[in-house]
């Protein structure tokens, strides 16, 4: 089979008639008149216990195409969009349908005075299951991936039926990242706590002790995040704590929105300005108000916030792109910190977006990429062109710095674009074998298995 890889998928931003496509629009998922779109938890189970074909769920369509797809005539893609919402609530958890996207999920805790123990990813359009279902984490040692607060998930299984599977059970750590090929989540018990207010402090410091800094950013605060410009040699970092009293009472006087700090830093403007420049260059896109441009100028004049902790991390502009993110033991991100530093510059790459530093604590999950250890990850973009291609220096920095994060152990995170030809995977994950029993109990005819992940397990 050829790999989608190999030299990643052109974007076409013109419709398809009769076709349903991934949100990136790099992907035909499958015709229109394959999808189906149960309205209650009992239609679903008659639909999956009476298909004969493949059947996949489309989610909000974030991930790349090989994750989603359908090809064969019988084949189903499930719009699962009406199974989505509130289902119950205590003090210590909340229990959502599936398919209920992150960011309604962020709005009903925090209006209830709540928030999840992990931190959000930079989005929150992805599904709840879709989340689970391919490793979406935010930042901070102290917790891990979104899949980590779950307490239990429901899922309708290959025959129809249905299961529950708590933490006491010994699928759970399968199930919690299950790729979408163990069945259909319908709804998922997520541990909560009471919301808390953060600080977030941001600076343009100098790329030459990266190597150190890493570890002293994600031991001394409780969130971390860095954007790493290796042209420029400047790193732009965020560090965030709970917010003092003052600060609270700022912030509350603000009608609990977020707090911006009145000094501003321009310590960014040059090194942002460069990579603007990149950008035109490569992309061709004529309105410099377009969304790959807004994720770059808003590190120009920033300063200091206060606010929740979705406020303050999730704060993302979704734009069609190819996103590479690996994740390495933080033991060794130093490391490899050296080693992107070499390659950049022995080899000077075209770069038009910096490199994103995101670390987590160990997940449970067993196909997690921060399964196991705390984990940095190493976050890599490239913009598509007006026209929908990319830039052939910008394909080519992707691959080659792929090939250097994957020969040293490296997990590429599963909902975002990866050569798993680099990957020998029950070398990088302990429980791949486990992983696949539990596949074979589930799923035995492999109903939702598609072209993508047949052969990812079945090798």
């Amino acid at each position: 089979m050829a790999r989608e890889n190999s030299g990643y998928p052109r974007r076409k931003p013109d419709a398809d008639d009769g076709k349903i496509v991934n949100w990136a629009r790099n992907a035909t998922l499958a015709d229109s008149s394959a999808v189906s779109a149960p309205k209650t938890e009992e239609e679903l189970c008659r639909l999956v216990a009476a298909s004969r074909g493949k059947i996949r769920v489309m989610g909000s369509r974030m991930s790349p195409g090989r994750m989603l797809k359908v090809v064969a005539e019988g084949d189903t893609l499930l719009d699962l969009s009406q199974l989505r919402g509130l289902i119950a609530m205590d003090e210590q958890s909340a229990t959502f349908a599936g398919s209920t996207p992150m960011h309604e999920i962020y709005e009903i805790l925090t209006a209830a005075g709540k928030m999840l123990p992990s931190s959000p990813g930079v989005i929150a359009a992805q599904t709840l299951a879709g989340a689970l279902a391919t490793g979406t984490h935010g930042q901070g040692l102290q917790q891990s991936t979104i899949a980590d607060e779950a307490l239990s998930i429901r899922m309708v299984l290959a025959d129809g039926s249905v299961a529950d599977f708590d933490r006491s059970h010994p699928d759970f750590h399968a199930v919690q990242l299950g790729m979408g090929v163990l069945g259909v989540v319908t709804r998922v018990t997520l541990r909560t706590c009471a919301a808390k207010i953060y600080t977030c402090h941001k600076n343009a410091v100098s790329g030459d002790t990266l190597e150190q800094d890493i570890y002293d950013w994600n031991q001394n605060f409780v969130l971390s995040k860095a954007w790493w410009f290796p042209n420029e040699n400047q790193v732009h970092v965020w560090t965030a704590r709970e917010a003092n009293g003052e600060e609270i009472a700022q912030y509350r006087a603000n009608n609990s929105d977020l707090v911006k700090q009145e000094e501003t830093s321009d310590a960014m403007n040059e090194t942002v300005e460069q990579t603007l420049e990149h950008m035109r260059s490569d992309t061709k896109i004529v309105d410099e108000n377009g969304k790959p441009f807004r994720t770059v100028t808003r590190f120009k004049d920033f300063s200091d916030v206060t606010g929740d902790v979705y406020q303050v991390f999730c704060r993302g502009i979704a734009t069609p792109q190819i996103n590479v993110e690996i994740g390495i033991p933080l033991a060794r991100a130093g490391e490899i910190i050296r080693q992107i530093k070499a390659w950049h510059s022995e080899t000077q790459p075209h770069m038009h977006y910096p490199i994103i530093l995101r670390c987590t604590g160990p997940s449970e999950s067993w196909l997690s990429p921060s399964y196991g250890a705390d984990t940095c990850f190493f976050g890599f973009v490239v913009y598509y062109a007006e026209d929908g291609s990319l830039s052939e220096e910008g394909v080519s920095f992707l691959q080659a710095i792929e090939k250097v994060l994957a020969a040293e152990g490296g997990r590429p995170h599963w909902g975002k674009y990866f050569d798993e030809s680099l990957y020998r995977w029950p070398e990088i994950y302990p429980q791949w074998q486990a992983f696949r029993q539990v596949r074979d109990t589930l799923d035995p005819q492999r109903k939702f298995d598609n072209e993508f992940t047949a052969e990812l397990f079945d090798q």
